[in-house]
């Protein structure tokens, strides 16, 4: 019996952060998260017991990308975080290559183990690295070092909200691991955007600026998606 999958929804919108910002993707929304971040804009699917997610099966997904499909760019599993669900994703991703679908994973990052069950059908790994003094989280700096060391020889860019609470520190320990492992690696800083008027803006440039004294291509880009009010 095929591996089916906690779904929310599938729909097609534009990317609306980091390096694909703007091209336009097929969204597959999966229930569950690992963790629960104090800016969370999509909490509504933490939990699959809450989150109205349907079981489907994986030629079901694929017929739902298919009919969203319109050119898109890639397949972006969404959630939540979607390497949860890595067994129903080890079914569906075979399927995408076979109609040479481009793969987007967009992760928390910190679940490595599944990662490496997955890797070899995944052509872009978007990787938000989560710190405690954003999130009100645990640090996951261990999780995140090995997490990247699976994902380097993919499309990998790294994703940072920044929020009042955020501190240099945190930043200090992020940019360090990043240019241990590839300084070539794009990050990009995400004020929070419930806390845009509260000096983020700021401080992303002063992390930018400090950041960029080890890595070659940092930039401050918003959630363009919540500016032009889509999912």
């Amino acid at each position: 019996m095929p591996v089916k999958g906690n779904v929310i929804e599938i729909f097609d919108s534009v990317q609306g952060e980091g390096k694909y910002a703007g091209v336009q993707q097929v969204f597959v929304r999966l229930a569950g998260c690992n963790l629960t971040c104090s800016w969370c804009d999509s909490s509504h699917a933490r939990d699959p017991r809450t989150s109205g997610a349907v079981a489907m099966e994986p030629l079901e997904v694929w017929a739902e990308i298919d009919r969203n499909w319109r050119g898109s760019h890639s397949v972006s599993f969404t959630g939540g975080e979607p390497l949860l669900q890595k067994d129903f994703l080890k079914e569906i991703l075979p399927i995408l290559k076979v109609y040479k679908t481009r793969v987007f994973l967009e992760t928390n990052g910190t679940l490595p183990e599944a990662l490496k069950e997955v890797i070899e059908d995944i052509d872009i790994v978007a990787m938000d690295v989560k710190l405690p003094s954003s999130t009100g989280c645990a640090a996951y700096w261990d999780e995140h070092v090995e997490f990247l060391r699976v994902a380097w020889g993919k499309d990998v860019f790294i994703k940072i909200v920044i929020s009042s609470g955020t501190t240099m520190a945190d930043m200090v320990q992020a940019v360090e691991m990043i240019s241990r492992g590839d300084p070539a690696t794009p990050l990009f800083l995400q004020p929070n955007h419930f806390d845009i008027n509260n000096g983020v803006i700021h401080k992303c440039r002063e992390f930018q600026q400090y950041a960029l004294n080890y890595l070659s291509d940092v930039r401050v880009i918003p959630q363009i998606h919540k500016f032009l009010n889509i999912r």
